[in-house]
């Protein structure tokens, strides 16, 4: 049986030649000691010759991990570049590729590959014993690691600049006379680069005023074959570059600094970003463009979302399940009107969150057709369970042409617009923001929720049995931002602890505590202001006025909440206060019972039970 692979391919890449599409065979792989950012070093072998010097793009890490990538696998190089360290010294790094044929299917090496007479650092072994270590003299990158961690070239020697030769499926090697690094190949420690780079994004213009001083700064994303990293522009570098940056347009880029990136504040999968200044230069490229991608993007699945923290920034893409209506918004900071729009967003992990739109986006979107949206830098959220916002550096897509949305297209027309999906937000206003889980109050009970780490959220249709009286109203501060329980003086005045302060104002709050029932059981319950005003017909005001001038009438308004019925959106944790663990449920949302959109919601519910019975 002839060998798949593409024999020979090995040797003529390495001599700059172009081979589209080689077909080679993964003898092992081990990971980069020391990088922040996790990198794979691969053994690569075309079933004649080995190459002992080839990296996996980070953007295809996910096959290592979810081992699509194994030991004797067989792949295909859809997207690689090749950089010269030195004559004897070249790294193969692949930017895309396909796995041929899995390594337990393979099962052995493939043909009688040489090794390179000369590897210089321990490689990644074809045999069983492979090691794991990495010596300190490994040439790979030219790289050391320093105390830091992290793997830079040596302070002591000038690595040779690495002559990129850029090919997408066997396409021709990029012209021009300048050398150009890879974006994925910048450390710190390296003084002399020039990178070729297409602009993917850029910031407006922001102004800063503290302690340290005053100035202004933008950013851009920079994008190539390899990789990506943000560059800030601050002062009289943000004057000197932001009308020369055009977005999608490529430029060299150098002189740049770099330093540690924040992860919190970006997607991008470099562990590096760039500071401009008064040496760096950047200069459009205008010979013929390049293959430089226009966005890269490194999706999470939805699914995954809980298991981030607040204000991490992600990539995410899926269908618009649906979409809600244009809200406005006014921001307390400084009494601005904002529009906004709430669409739900699921995936093949069976799960669903909301993305919530500002501006113009939040007004023009048409979630019609169920488009798939991809959003590169969304901020995650534990606002009303785990949720998205889009943020200044967030850029939005519908139905990009990439094989993700391709395949998300497919699935939803097949199975996914009927299958039940978690829904991992709690959407507030109108009926359609019964956005968590359904539950009835028993099973609620029954399936532990507030039991974990985080909260959980679910919504119910029930009926007020009870509601407590006793303390349910209190003076509050009357500062707009504070509600805290004012302290009676005694002689016209009150005090508010938390603001430091004496008033004779005050401003009635409300705090109910309700005992709700369905069909199945009872929950306790805690209301506070709008929705605790929703819950009793009227507002603390009107009730504080009852309170203290008809208490007869104060009874009655509170009395006639029972029996009423509401779809309510809650919040289930278990808190230990003084060595005691209570689970303490609260309401997020309430709102009528829009009968015609319950019984539409039963129906369907019938529907999916009609499937599995």
């Amino acid at each position: 049986m002839a060998s798949p692979l593409t024999g020979g391919a090995v040797e003529r890449i390495l001599n700059g030649e172009t081979v589209e599409k080689p077909v080679l065979q993964v003898l092992n792989f081990k990971p980069i000691a020391g990088n922040t950012t996790d990198r794979y070093r691969l053994l690569l072998s075309d079933g004649v010759k080995c190459h002992t010097y080839a990296m996996l793009g980070t953007q295809l890490n996910s096959k290592i991990i979810d081992k699509e990538i194994e030991r004797f696998a067989v792949v295909q190089l859809d997207k690689y570049m090749c950089n010269t360290i030195s004559p004897e010294k070249k790294i193969l790094i692949i930017l895309e590729l396909t796995v041929i044929a899995n390594g337990a299917d393979v099962g052995s090496k493939l043909g009688n590959p040489a090794m390179p007479s000369s590897t210089g650092a321990a490689a990644p072994s074809d045999g069983d014993g492979a090691s794991n270590r990495t010596p300190a003299s490994s040439e790979f990158a030219a790289l050391v690691k320093p105390q830091g961690g992290a793997q830079f070239p040596a302070r002591s020697t000038q690595p040779a600049p690495m002559q990129s030769s850029f090919r997408s499926g066997g396409g021709p090697t990029s012209g021009g006379d300048v050398v150009v690094l890879p974006i994925c190949s910048l450390t710190p420690y390296q003084n002399k680069w020039t990178i070729r780079a297409r602009v993917t994004n850029k910031s407006a213009i922001r102004n800063w005023n503290n302690a340290r001083g005053e100035g202004k700064l933008f950013s851009m994303d920079l994008l190539d074959e390899s990789g990506e990293i943000r560059a800030t522009a601050f002062n009289a570098e943000c004057d000197r570059f932001y009308d020369l940056v055009e977005v999608n347009k490529v430029y060299y880029i150098s002189r740049a600094n770099l330093k540690t990136a924040n992860p919190k504040f970006s997607s991008l999968k470099n562990e590096f970003e760039m500071s401009f200044t008064q040496e760096t230069a950047m200069t459009p490229c205008e010979e013929a463009a390049p293959h430089i991608p226009t966005l890269q993007f490194n999706f999470i699945p939805i699914r995954r979302l809980q298991d981030f923290g607040a204000d991490k920034v992600v990539d995410v893409i899926g269908v618009c399940k649906d979409a809600g209506t244009v809200q406005t918004v006014v921001r307390r900071a400084n009494n601005q009107e904002l529009k906004k729009r709430d669409i739900s967003l699921v995936d093949k992990s069976s799960a669903e969150v909301s993305l919530t739109l500002w501006g113009d986006q939040a007004e023009t979107f048409d979630g019609s057709n169920n488009p798939v949206i991809a959003v590169k830098g969304v901020r995650v959220s534990d606002f009303n369970g785990v949720s998205l916002s889009m943020i200044g550096a967030s850029q939005l897509q519908v139905n990009p042409d990439i094989p993700e949305s391709h395949a998300l297209i497919g699935w939803y027309s097949n199975e996914g617009a009927s299958l039940q999906t978690q829904a991992l937000s709690v959407r507030t206003g109108g009926f359609e923001g019964a956005g968590a889980s359904w539950k009835h109050l028993s099973e609620a009970k029954s399936q532990q929720l507030g039991f974990g780490d985080r909260p959980d959220y679910f919504s119910c249709k029930a009926s007020v049995a009870i509601v407590r009286k006793e303390n349910c109203l209190y003076k509050a501060c009357p500062a707009e931002k504070c509600n805290k329980k004012l302290v009676n003086l005694e002689n016209g005045l009150y005090r508010c602890e938390k603001c430091n302060e004496q008033t004779s104002e005050f401003k009635w709050r409300l705090i109910v505590s309700a005992h709700l029932c369905d069909f199945s059981a009872g929950q306790w319950v805690t209301c506070f202001g709008a929705e605790a005003e929703q819950l009793l017909g009227n507002t603390a005001a009107e009730l504080g006025g009852f309170f203290e001038g008809d208490h007869e009438r104060f009874e009655e308004a509170v009395n006639d909440a029972a029996f009423r019925t509401f779809i309510f959106k809650l919040r289930t944790k278990m808190e230990t206060y003084n060595d005691e663990s209570r689970l303490k449920t609260s309401v997020v949302s309430i709102s009528p019972v829009n009968y015609v959109d319950y019984t539409k919601k039963l129906l369907k519910d019938i529907a999916e039970f009609e499937k599995v019975l």
